[in-house]
């Protein structure tokens, strides 16, 4: 008869380490340590009552399923919250530049390769945009559980970072159309987003990571202000 290690062995080879890891706890009867969906819930209340700024390093990564494609911009956001509304900064420098700033109903998108920056104006979605850029960032706990069906995911380590992960399923079926569920990634240490993945229809997903994450910076208003050349040109696309 085999004994208990043959058969740890052959599961190892068989299934992977993250299923041996739960396997093995259950056999030597070991509670795993990942927290309780209240802890963590609770946990993003305590930090999106006191969140006013964050600055960080991005990566967003853009996966299309039916050609099988990722395209990945790397750079730095800036996102500062008042109670008038949301000024963003984000400025992508590759693989090709580009900078996105929203400022109240405003958004630009800069291309200083085309000197051309594209305005919309984001009032008509305004509460969606505000409840995504806010993600995890300044959204309480409470707030999750009322715009989605939340469930744990577990523990894991994303960007270097010890994570717990929450799987996010809009209530909305108007958002379902568009979007499946959203996994987002607290950091254990600092109860801030270190990854959120997007699932879109078709098997698209947007992937986010956040690394060099600073809560509450002083960020200035002129920090989120989108810098342009005199000659440069400004279209409308939504006319």
């Amino acid at each position: 008869m085999e004994t208990r290690l043959h058969l740890l062995l052959k599961v190892i080879k068989c299934l992977g380490a993250a299923v041996v890891l739960a396997f093995t706890l259950a056999l030597i009867g070991l509670p795993a340590t990942t927290d309780s969906l209240e802890s963590v819930l609770a946990r993003l209340d305590r930090v999106g009552a006191s969140f006013s700024a964050v600055s960080a390093d991005v990566t967003w990564a853009q996966h299309t399923a039916v050609i099988n494609e990722d395209l990945v911009d790397t750079g730095t956001m800036r996102l500062k919250r008042t109670k008038r509304d949301i000024r963003m900064l984000i400025n992508l420098t590759a693989p090709d530049a580009k900078t996105v700033a929203l400022q109240g109903h405003k958004l630009e998108v800069y291309y200083p390769k085309m000197q051309t920056v594209q305005e919309y104006d984001t009032g008509k979605y305004q509460a969606l945009l505000e409840q995504f850029l806010l993600l995890g960032f300044g959204t309480t706990g409470k707030e999750l559980a009322t715009a989605y069906r939340v469930s744990l995911l577990g523990a894991d380590t994303i960007a270097g970072q010890k994570s717990t992960g929450l799987q996010l399923v809009p209530k909305s079926e108007e958002i379902l159309k568009n979007l499946k569920r959203v996994d987002l990634w607290i950091s254990d240490s600092g109860d801030y987003p270190v990854q959120q993945k997007l699932y879109l229809q078709a098997g698209d997903y947007r992937l986010v990571t956040y690394t060099n994450v600073k809560m509450n910076p002083p960020l200035a208003d002129a920090d989120l202000k989108l810098k342009l050349p005199k000659n440069v040109e400004r279209v409308f696309p939504q006319k």
